[in-house]
């Protein structure tokens, strides 16, 4: 898994939160990255051997084959 600054930058804007720490920054992790590619890997789209890039366009995580 390959993670671009962009899509670095997006995760932070979206998981930061001063009062409540760490949590909401796991959470947008679990919701934006593991999940969509869990969904995306059950359907075939990456294999076991494929290196994933994330990168971000329109305020929304894009994933594709590196």
């Amino acid at each position: 898994l390959v993670v671009d600054d962009g899509a670095l930058a997006e995760l932070a804007k979206a998981g930061f939160d001063p009062v409540f720490g760490a949590r909401p920054l796991k959470r947008a992790i679990q919701e934006r990255i593991e999940n969509p590619l869990a969904k995306a890997i059950l359907e075939g789209k990456f294999g076991a051997k494929d290196r994933v890039h994330v990168s971000v366009a329109g305020g929304q995580l894009q994933f594709g084959k590196q």
